[in-house]
């Protein structure tokens, strides 16, 4: 058990008829301000390593608490080639998602991003409790990354999920380490949708328009224009996350290179949705928060985040 300061949306901020933003190139910019609130964070280390008399089952049901952490060791060690990232770690992330999750059909795999706490990495460890999709930006990618498009349409009258996932990088993921919440500790009151908002300038690829891929395209803002959506683009809806204290949150101490967390991000048959089932997590909020037990010479956190679209027979 450890505690954090776990920063949330503070709903005072959002104007009434307005739809807040965020960037995703930055978390020093948002239509909102954020409140702060200290909370305890249980370690599932033990139940994980053996050390405890049994392990919870939300641990590795991600349909129970909305995540699940598994022993997992990747080929694929650098992450620094992204070819290598998308033709081979890929693969491995598929072949775990089929191995864990019984009667997968299909997985399509369409983003990754690496993070790194470092001033000079394009993408830092994000400090905002936050939920990847909502259920219309779930839907949309689904239309946006299946071809054609009457087999979209299709899987979506099926179940499918949205799976984000994670993994350290390198060294265990001390600094910074990665908290979810428990989704039967939140409320549908919780959650607030967010327009995603991207650099318009920088996804689109000048030789081929219709390219909107923007791996590895990452660059840092502009600190002079943080707070100006000049030059970007809604590409993409999260839910930023008002605070509660029902909110239970976990996380893995030292978690390592050789583990991976599924985060659920949407599910269609979560309890909620038309064609939900009562008692299926539909999602899971989480953030990297600061651990006040993690060394002062620990290596700063590197890691790398798959998202997934997981369609069911």
């Amino acid at each position: 058990m450890t505690t954090g300061v776990f920063r949330y949306l503070d709903p005072a901020t959002v104007e009434p008829g307005s739809k807040p933003w965020s960037k995703v190139d930055t978390d020093a910019a948002n239509s909102y301000a954020r409140t702060e609130r200290r909370r305890s964070v249980s370690d599932l280390r033990p139940f994980l390593s053996g050390d405890a008399p049994a392990a919870p089952g939300f641990a590795t049901d991600i349909d129970v608490a909305g995540f699940a952490v598994h022993h997992a060791p990747a080929r694929e060690r650098l992450f620094v080639d992204d070819a290598a990232v998308r033709n081979g770690y890929y693969a491995e992330v598929e072949a775990l998602l089929r191995a864990k999750l019984p009667g997968i059909h299909k997985v399509v795999i369409f983003d990754h991003t690496i993070r790194k706490h470092d001033p000079a990495a394009p993408r830092q460890p994000v400090q905002g409790v936050h939920v990847d999709q909502t259920p219309g930006a779930a839907a949309a990618r689904v239309r946006r990354h299946v071809q054609p498009a009457a087999e979209a349409e299709d899987l979506l009258r099926g179940r499918f999920q949205l799976i984000n996932v994670w993994r350290p990088i390198g060294h265990a993921a001390s600094d910074f380490p990665l908290a979810v919440v428990d989704w039967r500790t939140t409320d549908p009151a919780d959650l607030v949708a967010v327009d995603l908002l991207y650099p318009a300038a920088r996804t689109a690829d000048p030789a081929n328009p219709a390219d909107d891929d923007d791996r590895g395209k990452e660059q840092l803002p502009d600190p002079a224009s943080a707070a100006s959506t000049a030059g970007y683009e809604i590409r993409g809806e999260t839910y930023s996350v008002a605070p509660s204290p029902r909110h239970k949150l976990y996380y893995v101490k030292d978690m390592a290179p050789d583990e991976a967390m599924f985060i659920k991000c949407f599910d269609s048959w979560s309890q909620g949705q038309p064609a939900g089932r009562d008692g299926v997590a539909a999602l899971t909020p989480h953030t990297a928060f600061i651990d006040p037990g993690t060394s002062s010479d620990a290596k700063p956190r590197e890691s790398i985040e798959v998202r997934c679209l997981v369609f069911y027979e």
